[in-house]
């Protein structure tokens, strides 16, 4: 399927020779019916109704069938080209599912209002950094119904870590919370979600070279999954406190930017020799792993576009996740694959520590070695992440697609880690409920 588009239009059907048929080849799975039915939905874009014959003889039960189909078909309906003038092209009205009777309406429902956030998400990845700054995120956040939203600034808050990496830019850099409190959730378990917000990352005095450079307003895509997570739990009114953490900066090439052989102290107390003022990421998540655990988080996910070495391993379908605890990373990761974004479990081995030694501080934020990229990014985040569960999810790969990968979503920003981060908490919810 990657190799061509699997859709075809004919005309000609006897009893409607006007009305388009899509032909489309799908493979007899979840993701099969989600890609076909995304497609189906794209090449239909000239508004007006959709309509999909549920096929009995797949070997899927009605329910998997009705849950990848809407899901697919919202996806499939997504747009990435907002910024051009004039008027928007028509889009499907409707998707039709025919022989879904009412009592699978619930399904098409929810997986078509967690593609829907999805699809926030993508759009915020795909905005351009001009629009998309740390407080264009943190604006667009506020909006959000049924959350409760608040900006924390660094500087009066202790984080010295996101301070500094924000300080290079003209605009402040911000912690945005986001809070899910509903009144029935139980005291435990507490679910924090963290997502890394670079909006435009330069690389600072280790400038990115030009190939890479023009990639990097998808430097917050972690930071938009965690967002769009929390909207589409809102909306769900899942019975589970969840709070997300989205440090959100810019690092830009300035006098005031870090550099090499600085050295700045963390929320934790602990001082980072800079080695690298290109991984940024790990310094302003550690000050959020700090302060959401200071919060009263039981359980943490984080997840972020940290290390070009995960892309070059796993490529653009797969994110690594790393915990100390292998049963939280394990759940992690069977949430992400259940949901189809894909997971795979890194190893965390605690001899690792010892390549983030520094002759001057506490830590340095790069090994400077040329191997083990990921898991060393793991292991120093692994300093901030406190008592309690804890995963760190790298997505470098799965979050902008440079070209299409026969799926349903086509290049361009994936919104990897909403459908992820809305699985666990359903999970979670069902868990705290028994």
């Amino acid at each position: 399927m990657a190799d061509a588009d699997p859709v075809a239009v004919v005309y000609g059907v006897p009893a409607h020779p006007s009305v388009p048929l899509a032909v489309v080849a799908l493979e007899p799975t979840v993701e099969g019916l989600r890609t076909a039915a995304a497609r189906a939905v794209r090449v239909s874009r000239r508004g007006g109704t959709v309509a999909w014959i549920l096929d009995k003889s797949l070997p899927l039960a009605t329910a998997e069938q009705v849950r990848a189909l809407a899901e697919g078909a919202v996806i499939g309906g997504y747009d990435g080209r907002r910024w051009r003038s004039g008027e928007p092209p028509p889009a499907v009205e409707r998707f039709v599912i025919c022989g879904c009777n009412e009592a699978l309406a619930p399904v098409a429902d929810r997986a078509a209002l967690v593609a829907r956030w999805t699809n926030t998400a993508r759009e915020l990845v795909d905005a351009p950094a001009n629009v998309i700054s740390p407080a264009g995120l943190a604006e667009r956040a506020a909006k959000f119904d049924h959350l409760v939203s608040e900006t924390v600034d660094p500087v009066r808050a202790g984080l010295g870590a996101l301070a500094a990496v924000g300080g290079s830019s003209p605009i402040p850099p911000r912690l945005i919370v986001l809070r899910h409190a509903p009144p029935r959730a139980l005291d435990t378990p507490r679910l924090a979600l963290i997502g890394k917000a670079v909006t435009f990352d330069t690389g600072g005095y280790f400038l990115k070279p030009q190939s890479d450079i023009v990639r990097q307003k998808a430097d917050m895509a972690g930071g938009a999954a965690v967002v769009a997570a929390l909207g589409a739990i809102a909306e769900l009114g899942l019975p589970l406190s969840v709070t997300g953490f989205v440090p959100a900066c810019e690092n830009m090439l300035s006098g005031s930017a870090i550099r090499p052989t600085d050295v700045i102290t963390t929320a934790a107390g602990l001082t980072v020799e800079v080695t690298n003022p290109d991984a940024e990421g790990r310094l302003i998540l550690a000050d959020a792993l700090w302060y959401a655990r200071r919060a009263g988080a039981t359980h943490i996910v984080d997840l972020a576009t940290l290390t070009g070495a995960m892309r070059a391993g796993m490529g653009d379908l797969y994110a690594g996740v790393f915990a100390p605890d292998e049963s939280w990373r394990d759940e992690v990761v069977r949430a992400g694959n259940a949901s189809g974004d894909l997971a795979w479990p890194w190893p965390l081995h605690p001899r690792y520590r010892t390549l983030i030694d520094s002759n001057v501080a506490d830590l340095r934020n790069n090994a400077g070695k040329s191997f083990g990229f990921p898991i060393v990014a793991a292991t120093f985040l692994q300093q901030f992440a406190g008592d309690g569960p804890w995963a760190h999810v790298d997505m470098l790969g799965p979050a902008l697609l440079d070209d299409d990968r026969g799926d349903a979503f086509g290049p361009g920003a994936s919104g990897y880690g909403v459908r992820m981060l809305v699985e666990l908490a359903t999970r979670m919810s069902g868990a705290a409920a028994t």
